[in-house]
């Protein structure tokens, strides 16, 4: 029979080991912050470094309200971060694809630069061909957002803001915007945007981060299996402004109603585009309401992200112009990931048929969505 100093041991060691194990399963979650580098006029950039209970990690920047880093479980739970993007704060400043910044004004194309409301015609900068897209020349990714860290019951966030004012790249009104980013607890990272108008404007956000669920610079994303959510597509003429009519996908290599590799019907594209850059539009979109947008999955790891949104279209691109070097000195090459970018029509302001992306004074323009990961 052990003595009293033996149960007394005994004792504190099971106490200790059961400590140990209740940290490991309720890992308190945890916001770091640290420089990362300055702006082109010498404006100090933040990163943020989200954990949640389960480890898993998002790293978000004030330089264009992204996030440069998401670090999510395989099958084995082996963590990878599974976003393209740079090691430094000098190489977003220098230039980049949009590597999972906050697109906007307005995100996507609008034809001819240039929109008329309320009887005014606003001119844009013409920065792809003669057309605008995503929001200028010095856009929303080009700034510098103020950032206020927060702990909720979902999860550790971050919250962006930033006065766009009246006049910038064209557009009118004073636009105050807030982007929300959330680690969850159940590993889904979560993009909440709102934005208020002095007067009538335009507006369609979106992040633009490139998945790659194998990881960052492990190959392409070709073997993907993608399935979404969306019976039509918004048909485009070649510099990409949609006609205007809603296609049905069916009979079609645009048709992912069931989960197909990204590659299957890579031969049916057209020879000039050679890869996917096309809107898709939304079975089940409400305004308001959160629903089902697509699903990837990536079979080596396991690895699989759902995406609900309340927009109405999502801009499939696979990263047919991709040519960089990013974190520790990996080549992104062609087709190395894929945005899924959940967004309102391209081109919507000059198509009256398409769902509006009109703000006006007192109204709160309101969009969320969720990136949730799981592995199997």
């Amino acid at each position: 029979m052990p003595s009293a100093y033996q149960r007394l041991l005994f004792g504190g060691i099971a106490l200790a080991l059961s400590a140990c194990s209740t940290n490991h399963q309720t890992r308190t979650p945890m916001i770091e912050s640290r420089p990362f580098g300055t702006t082109a006029s010498g404006e100090a950039i933040q990163m943020f470094t989200l954990r949640n209970r389960s480890g898993c990690l998002v790293r978000v920047t004030t330089y264009g309200a992204m996030f440069t880093e998401l670090h999510v479980p395989d099958r084995h739970g082996k963590l990878t971060d599974v976003v393209l993007g740079f090691d430094d704060g000098a190489s977003y400043v220098k230039g980049h694809p949009f590597f999972g910044n906050t697109t906007g004004r307005y995100a996507n194309r609008i034809a001819g630069a240039q929109f008329t409301l309320d009887g005014t015609t606003y001119r844009l900068a013409a920065n792809n061909g003669p057309n605008h897209i995503h929001g200028g020349l010095k856009a929303l990714d080009k700034q510098n957002w103020s950032a206020e860290p927060l702990e909720t019951p979902a999860g550790p966030a971050v919250r962006f803001r930033h006065r766009s004012p009246d006049g910038a790249e064209g557009y009118p009104g004073n636009l105050d915007l807030t982007v929300t980013y959330t680690l969850t607890h159940d590993n889904a990272l979560r993009i909440d945007y709102e934005a208020t108008t002095d007067k009538a404007t335009v507006i369609n956000l979106t992040n633009h981060a490139y998945f790659n669920l194998k990881g960052a610079g492990e190959g392409t994303v070709l073997d993907h299996i993608l399935r979404l959510f969306a019976d039509r597509y918004t048909p485009a003429d070649d510099g990409l402004i949609p006609t205007g009519e809603l296609r049905s996908v069916a009979g079609t290599p645009l048709d992912f109603r069931q989960p197909t590799p990204i590659g299957a019907r890579w031969d049916q594209l057209p020879e000039k585009l050679k890869g996917y850059d096309h809107n898709f539009v939304i079975n089940d979109w409400q305004p308001g309401k959160l629903c089902d947008a697509a699903e990837l999955y990536e079979p080596a790891s396991g690895r699989r992200m759902r995406v609900k949104t309340t927009e109405p279209g999502i801009q499939i691109y696979s990263a047919i112009h991709l040519n960089a070097t990013g974190k520790g000195g990996r080549k992104y090459e062609r087709y190395g990931g894929l945005c899924l970018e959940t967004q309102h029509f391209p081109d919507s302001p000059n198509k009256p048929q398409f769902p509006t992306t009109v703000l006006r004074p007192g109204e709160t323009f309101r969009s969320t969505t969720i990136y949730a990961f799981s592995a199997d």
